[in-house]
């Protein structure tokens, strides 16, 4: 007799075996049928070429990582979704593929083709569990025709995601029969040029159990000192689903009960992970904001064009703009792939606010080189910051680079560890190197005067609402 058709689990952001429904769907369709699973990543040309170096690295050694706990046999197919999945479980006899749910444009457009295709040869993809510790879409308000309508506000829309509450993270199978099939191989780890952390489900959980143990008592107050080792630094392995924030939720809520984290601790935690779950939520209903901003703020000839616009980005992007404290953001991002968050929304300011570049262009900038680049998280973060989302900063919030020095790096040390022409200053002069004649040789001078483009922001913005 010939042997059972496996199923097929199909990783994509998911990159963990822990808290993975969709696992536990396959595992137990598998076990009834007497067969195996199918471990299978499919390298898409489409995400893989707009991933930039810095993404690219870091999915290579997740994806080694996961090879690693499937005892080998991760099968890794490259090309076109469309094309490799119905290819896959024609060779195999598959009759199901179990996926986590996407939400994203990309995503959603290539599993409603997927499963089209899929079910011209009687085969299903079953959907279980998503990225979210609630899919985007399910929190709603209580009015409206059709049980209300999408939040627009985020304080309520947390508010409502805390009563819809979550499931409790999944259990991890014993013993999974993983299939032995042929693969493309793993991609090879292109060249980074940034200090990357360590990759993979092991990594992840041993990062939040150090920070559950040392960090997250001091969270409130340590989350906005780029000087300090404050945050929990996941949002790489939350990108690549190396740990699920059911799981983070579900140790919150753990530790509170056990006295070890400061209820006030753990809800400021969670408010950070609501944040993350109310973008995706609202580039769910608004696929468009990817590149469009959702409201306008100010009129067209606002902004900066032509070799001046090219001159001035060139100089954010470098980390040259004469401000220290944007100087050392940009340059921790071309140094490691990651920002500090509270330096992410300072220098996002100065480029839109200071020097009238579009948020477009820093957007672009940005998911070139973060290491934890996720679309919902960063477009909707930088139309956050610009004014143009659905819960914005209002556009008259206008990040003063100094003063935020001056609050969030009072010593100095953070500038001073990204930026070595300043390492002669001490103490927090270091804000303000143009105050000390010949102190910083090399560095540049200021290319605005922020004083002056903080009215001119101003008036830009008075401009629009007329």
């Amino acid at each position: 007799m010939p042997s059972p058709a496996p199923t097929v689990l199909w990783f994509r952001r998911d990159l963990r075996l822990a808290d993975n429904p969709a696992l536990g769907q396959a595992v137990g369709e598998a076990r009834a049928a007497g067969s195996d699973v199918v471990g299978l990543y499919v390298l898409d040309p489409a995400l893989w070429a707009s991933a930039g170096p810095v993404r690219q690295a870091y999915l290579a050694r997740s994806l080694r990582e996961l090879d690693a706990s499937t005892g080998g046999r991760l099968v890794v197919r490259h090309g076109d979704p469309r094309e490799v999945v119905p290819a896959l479980c024609a060779e195999v006899g598959a009759r199901s593929v179990h996926v986590a749910a996407s939400y994203e444009p990309y995503g959603r457009r290539r599993d409603d083709a997927v499963e089209a295709l899929l079910a011209e040869r009687d085969v299903s993809l079953r959907r279980t569990g998503s990225p979210y510790a609630v899919a985007p879409g399910r929190v709603r308000t209580r009015g409206g025709t059709r049980g209300g309508t999408p939040f627009q506000v985020f304080t309520p829309f947390r508010s409502a995601w805390l009563e819809h509450g979550w499931r409790a993270p999944a259990p991890l199978p014993d013993d999974v029969a993983w299939a032995t099939l042929a693969s493309d191989g793993l991609p090879g780890a292109p060249e980074a040029g940034a200090r990357l952390p360590a990759a993979g489900e092991a990594a992840a959980l041993d990062r939040w159990h150090a920070f559950l143990a040392d960090g997250l008592a001091d969270y409130p107050t340590d989350r906005d000192r780029p000087d300090l080792t404050g945050t929990s630094y996941l949002s790489p392995a939350l990108k690549w689903g190396e740990i699920h924030p059911r799981t983070l939720l579900a140790d919150l809520a753990s530790a509170v009960r056990s006295g070890s984290v400061p209820e006030d601790s753990a809800a400021t935690y969670r408010s950070e992970l609501a944040w993350r779950e109310f973008h995706a939520d609202v580039l769910f209903h608004h696929p468009g904001a990817v590149r469009r901003s959702l409201r306008t703020v100010v009129p067209e000839d606002a902004w900066a064009t032509g070799a001046t616009e090219d001159a001035l980005l060139a100089a954010w992007c470098e980390g040259r703009t004469g401000y220290p404290m944007v100087d050392a953001g940009m340059r921790q991002l071309l140094g490691t792939g990651w920002m500090h968050n509270r330096v992410r929304m300072l220098v996002a300011s100065f480029l839109v606010k200071d020097l009238h570049v579009r948020w477009q262009r820093g957007a672009e900038h940005f998911m070139a080189h973060l290491v934890d680049g996720d679309v919902s998280q960063n477009q909707l973060n930088w139309q956050w910051v610009a004014g143009t989302g659905r819960d914005a900063a209002p556009y008259f919030r206008i990040f003063n680079p100094v003063t935020q020095g001056l609050t969030f790096d009072p010593d100095g040390a953070y500038v001073r560890e990204w930026v070595p022409e300043l390492r002669g200053i001490t103490g927090k002069a270091v804000h303000e190197p143009w105050k000390i004649a010949g102190a910083a040789p090399g560095y540049p001078e200021r290319v605005v005067d922020h004083a002056v483009e903080r009215k001119v922001s101003l008036a830009d913005f008075e401009r629009g609402r007329r």
